[in-house]
C-alpha cells in the first residue's frame, strides 16, 4: 500500500488561489491513509467553501491510479471539470500523474504529499516497508529489508550506533538488523551475515514500463 500524508490546508489554499475547482480522491491507498477517501474529500469541500473557494465537484476514483477505469468515471462529470480551471487530487503521485495526462489543459495541484510503499501496523500507524528498489533481498536477510526499514539503509550490519535493539536515530525505532539476526538465529542461518554483501544495483530500480 502507498503510504500518503494530507498537506496542510495552509499550504494547499497557497497553491489553490481563488478556484474554481474540482476534488479528486481515492478509494483505495488515500481511503485507507485517510488522506483522500469520502471523509476526508467531503471535509476539503466544506473547508475550501467555508472560504468562498467554489467547488464545481468531486469524485472518488476506484482506484485513482487506473486510467482506463478514469477515463470512464470522469466522463460523467465533465461538465463540473469544465468549469473548474485547477483540479485538486488527494492521492499518491502515481495517481495524481494518472489525473494529469488526462487534462493536459488543467492546472493539476496535489493535496498529498507520497511517503513510501508500506503496511498498516495498527489503527492509524503506516510503517515503511518497501523503496521498489528493482532488487528483492528479503530472501537473503529473512523477510526483513534492510535497505528500507534501516535508517541507513545497511547492507552489511548492524552499524555501531545500535544499542538493546534499538535505532541510534531513535530509541523507539528497532534495529532491523536485530530482527535480522535473531530471524537467522532461529533459523539455524546465521552464517549468511558472514557474507559480504555487493554494493545493490541501483540501475534496476530505474525500470520505466513492464508489459506482461
Amino acid at each position: 500500500m502507498i503510504i500518503t500524508k494530507q498537506k496542510n490546508l495552509e499550504e494547499i489554499l497557497r497553491v489553490l488561489g481563488n478556484g474554481p475547482v474540482f476534488l479528486i480522491g481515492c478509494s483505495e491507498c488515500a481511503t485507507l491513509c485517510h488522506t483522500g477517501g469520502k471523509d476526508e474529500i467531503g471535509a476539503m469541500k466544506e473547508a475550501l467553501e467555508k472560504r468562498k473557494i467554489p467547488v464545481s465537484g468531486c469524485i472518488i476514483l476506484d482506484p485513482a491510479c487506473h486510467l482506463n477505469n478514469n477515463k470512464r468515471m470522469l466522463k460523467e462529470y465533465s461538465k463540473e471539470i469544465d468549469r473548474s480551471d485547477k483540479i485538486l487530487v488527494f492521492a499518491c503521485g502515481n495517481g495524481v500523474q494518472t489525473v494529469a495526462e488526462l487534462f493536459a489543459e488543467k492546472e493539476i495541484l496535489t493535496g498529498t504529499d507520497t511517503l513510501f510503499l508500506g503496511e498498516i501496523s495498527r489503527g492509524n500507524e503506516f510503517d515503511k516497508r518497501c523503496m521498489l528498489c528493482g532488487e528483492c533481498l528479503l530472501d537473503i536477510f529473512g523477510g526483513f529489508c534492510p535497505v528500507t526499514r534501516c535508517p541507513k539503509s545497511m547492507l552489511n550490519g548492524p552499524c555501531g550506533g545500535s544499542s538493546g535493539g534499538k535505532c541510534e536515530i531513535s530509541s523507539e525505532m528497532e534495529c532491523v538488523w536485530d530482527r535480522i539476526y535473531q530471524q537467522l538465529k532461529n533459523k539455524g542461518k546465521l552464517q549468511v551475515i558472514d557474507v559480504i554483501q555487493k554494493p545493490k544495483d541501483w540501475s534496476k530500480a530505474v525500470e520505466m514500463k513492464r508489459r506482461v
